[in-house]
């Protein structure tokens, strides 16, 4: 369920800012993402995991404010992650 430490590792380097940024909004909003699309298929095999729902509804409700505070600071470093990652289709 968790995302291996290389593919995080991939992550921050795709969305970094720049050098030795591992902590922006960018880059937790791609990691979240991916864990996010993780538990999407363990729970569709896994239907009656409740405490990986729960988990789930955490990460989308984090991710959710990390997308509004991009929004209310940056509207174009918003826009990018969004086309890029393929949310809000």
């Amino acid at each position: 369920m968790a995302i291996t430490q290389e593919r995080k590792h991939e992550l921050i380097n795709e969305f970094k800012i720049h050098e030795n940024d591992t902590g922006s909004a960018d880059v937790q909003i791609a990691i979240l993402t991916e864990e996010i699309n993780n538990l999407n298929t363990h729970l569709q095999l896994h239907k009656k995991d409740h405490h990986s729902r729960r988990g789930l509804l955490k990460m989308v409700g984090t991710r959710k404010r990390l997308l509004k505070f991009l929004r209310e600071t940056d509207v174009q470093r918003y826009r990018d992650l969004i086309a890029k990652l393929g949310l809000r289709r």
